[in-house]
């Protein structure tokens, strides 16, 4: 299979080209710009590129944020329309925060989305994707949770102040935490990128079993050997993160019912054994 991968050297990107090349498909590599060369005569193409979320948000931040998955998704519907033999086949990534905050109510792919910013993001960069489907591409939005990975992404970016012993759940701590080990993730953008006519449409890519933040602090604890009993204010999030403390104070209580229905089999459905997994 010939595969072109979006943002291929982000911490999704760069275990997919390598999984996928495992199996034997011809992978094209290509960052942000994407002219419909480099999509003509393959078979599938993979979106994942994107401005970062996880850093202090400003109104700049926010607009790049924005821009970069919506107008950069046009832009890549543009090329494909151009792109001659054309892909049949479009795995776009979207995010968790399509749901807004869930407080404790569950929720699968039917569930409808929120109002907040990333939320509005998320809705709009789905809809860019899906304008593929008016070419003739099978179109999957891959829903992600944050990524469990000592490399990159959310969990990184908590092994400090957990190492020092300072670590611990953010406020009372009942907000849930739709969280995916990085082989589960890329195993879910491969067999989509691969699977047949079903696979299409929304898929929420997060392990079978969330976890509430207080829940998944007590098992990083466990995981790094180290206490994980001091709360961290939700106001000392603002502080550090300006408006992007809302994804960490809020919580989203995602299933990943699509998957399981077409039968992807994750490699790690339990959070204490995915971390040692992403630790070790």
């Amino acid at each position: 299979m010939k595969v072109t991968i979006t943002g291929a050297t982000g911490l999704i990107g760069a275990k997919l080209c390598g999984a996928l090349r495992k199996r034997g498909d011809d992978v094209t590599a290509v960052g942000r710009e994407w002219p419909p060369e480099v999509l003509a005569g393959r078979d599938a193409v993979v979106h994942l590129a994107g401005e970062p979320i996880a850093q202090r948000w400003n109104d700049e931040v926010k607009a790049r944020i924005r821009a970069s998955r919506i107008e950069g998704t046009h832009r890549l519907v543009h090329s494909l329309h151009k792109a001659d033999p054309r892909p049949t086949v479009l795995v776009s990534a979207s995010g968790a925060d399509y749901y807004g905050n869930t407080g404790d109510r569950q929720v699968d792919e039917g569930a409808p989305a929120g109002t907040d910013f990333l939320a509005q993001v998320c809705v709009e960069w789905e809809e860019e994707a899906t304008r593929a489907t008016e070419l003739g591409l099978r179109v999957t939005r891959m829903r992600s949770g944050p990524v469990l990975s000592s490399a990159g992404g959310a969990l990184a970016k908590m092994l400090l102040p957990f190492r020092l012993g300072v670590g611990g759940r953010v406020g009372d701590g009942r907000q849930w935490f739709p969280w995916i080990a990085l082989e589960d993730i890329v195993g879910l953008y491969a067999e989509a990128a691969h699977g047949g006519p079903d696979w299409e449409g929304p898929v929420n890519a997060c392990a079978p079993h969330p976890v509430t933040n207080a829940e998944f602090a007590k098992a990083l604890g466990r995981a790094l050997h180290r206490p994980a009993v001091l709360p961290i204010p939700p106001h000392a999030l603002k502080v550090l993160y300006g408006d992007m403390a809302q994804i960490v104070t809020g919580g989203v209580r995602m299933v990943p019912a699509r998957a399981t229905e077409l039968g992807y089999r994750f490699r790690h459905p339990d959070v204490d054994e995915a971390l040692r997994s992403a630790l070790g």
